[in-house]
């Protein structure tokens, strides 16, 4: 294995991206706060369930950018060095969509 495939398959495929997906959990993370606040304010019901709504959405946001960059990265480079760490893989890969199905 070349020093390139080896120090490239140590990375996550999100690494690029951390900064963006730092700043999205960031944003993630005053939502939640602020869906706190308007059930402490006993706001009405419906504005809640908006805010969980957009919620929801930016965590499926976040969750859809990773598997994209695990497939474009994590899966490619173990395709390139065996069938098996490849098979192993999308094994894990699929086991994640399953989960993000289920949630």
């Amino acid at each position: 294995m070349s020093s390139t495939t080896e120090s490239h398959a140590s990375h996550h495929g999100y690494i690029g991206d951390k900064k963006r997906y730092l700043q999205r959990m960031k944003r993630i993370e005053g939502l939640a706060r602020g869906i706190a606040n308007t059930i402490d304010e006993e706001q009405y019901c419906v504005h809640i369930l908006t805010q969980v709504s957009a919620l929801t959405r930016s965590l499926q946001g976040v969750a859809t950018g990773l598997l994209d960059d695990h497939l474009k990265h994590c899966v490619l480079d173990a395709a390139k060095l065996s069938d098996e760490a490849a098979h192993e893989k999308i094994q894990e890969s699929t086991a994640a969509v399953n989960r993000l199905i289920r949630s």
